[in-house]
């Protein structure tokens, strides 16, 4: 199974869940290969880094070989030289089927309040990203550099599961499900994978603002 790891509070709140009985004993975690959807542009073990957060919570109480765990390596100097790194990992771990994009069997994203997931933000120009499978973001509102899988991965997976909580995420989320579509302001929109499924898993808060009831 191909694994791609979201960062935030939600996803390790979930990784910790996983990490203890009976989830732990439940799944056959050495078969398992994991990946990530973005990262941030700092070391591995700096407190921001989404693989950081995602060993402490997970990968360090569990048996994943650590030749399965494929982290993006933010603490590259230059952010475009890591995203093509990336993007030479997943060509040669997984099978695509010629030039087509890697397929994840499980991609897990978040959403935030801007309507950005992944490290695909508002006005970015990743949103409309046809041939890359990974890239660097500049993240104007932040002033920093992420790394980030694109749209043709994200929506070749067989299954994405958004998890989202918080009332602060409400608006956000009636607006992806149920306002007018505009990707380039909410690029949560882009995430449509024709032959994959997609789910929303959302606490009440979150879903507070949602009148058709999706989710």
């Amino acid at each position: 199974m191909r694994l791609a790891l979201a960062g935030g509070r939600t996803p390790e709140t979930l990784y910790r869940l996983l990490a203890e009985s009976p989830y732990q004993e439940a799944v056959a975690w050495p078969l398992i290969e994991v990946f990530w959807g973005d990262e941030r542009c700092v070391w591995p073990d700096h407190p921001e880094s989404n693989y950081r957060m995602a060993r402490e919570a997970l990968l360090s109480k569990v048996p994943i070989p650590a030749a399965n765990v494929h982290r993006m390596r933010g603490e590259f100097p230059d952010p475009a030289a890591a995203a093509r790194e990336y993007e030479a990992v997943l060509r040669r771990v997984i099978e695509t089927g010629g030039n087509g994009p890697p397929r994840f069997d499980l991609c897990l994203l978040g959403l935030g309040p801007d309507g950005h997931t992944a490290s695909l933000f508002p006005g970015s120009g990743v949103v409309r990203e046809t041939r890359r499978f990974t890239a660097a973001a500049w993240v104007e509102g932040l002033e920093a550099w992420r790394l980030t899988l694109t749209p043709p991965v994200l929506n070749a997976a067989r299954h994405v599961l958004f998890l989202v909580t918080g009332a602060d995420k409400a608006e956000a989320v009636r607006e992806v499900l149920e306002g007018s579509e505009d990707p380039d302001r909410l690029p949560a929109q882009i995430v449509k994978p024709p032959n994959g499924k997609v789910e929303w898993l959302l606490d009440r808060a979150a879903a507070r603002s949602l009148v058709s009831g999706k989710g």
